[in-house]
């Protein structure tokens, strides 16, 4: 499975963006997909995720209410909503996809990676 992520930009708080990702290769076995970011000296972080189908998802807690998580799998296309952005969550986001059976929120638990897009937000 090959991840493209792509939408990160500079924004200013209060701001919106949507982010991207675009999958290839055996995405037909794909369960679910999810995304995870990474401040500037920090852990990687759970974002959200999201099933196959599309019908199962959740939020990491800073995120809740703020940011929407979706698919298009006939684009193979993965997304992340992202509504009044604040300076924390300036941070590399990266995509990620597990081929195993349920939802995860651990680093760990994703055998495929994006390359990351960057998004900062000014204050």
């Amino acid at each position: 499975v090959q991840l493209q992520a792509s939408g990160g930009g500079l924004v200013q708080a209060g701001g919106s963006l949507r982010l991207s990702c675009a999958a290839s290769g055996r995405t037909f076995s794909t369960i679910s997909m999810g995304w995870f970011r990474q401040a500037p000296g920090k852990e990687r972080e759970f974002v959200a995720v999201v099933s196959w189908s599309g019908g199962s998802s959740f939020y990491g807690d800073a995120v809740k209410g703020r940011f929407t998580i979706s698919r298009d799998s006939a684009k193979n296309t993965l997304y992340l909503q992202i509504n009044n952005l604040k300076p924390e969550d300036t941070a590399v986001y990266y995509c990620a996809a597990r081929l195993v059976p349920g939802l995860s929120y651990k680093v760990t638990g994703y055998a495929y990676w994006g390359q990351g897009t960057l998004v900062t937000v000014s204050s």
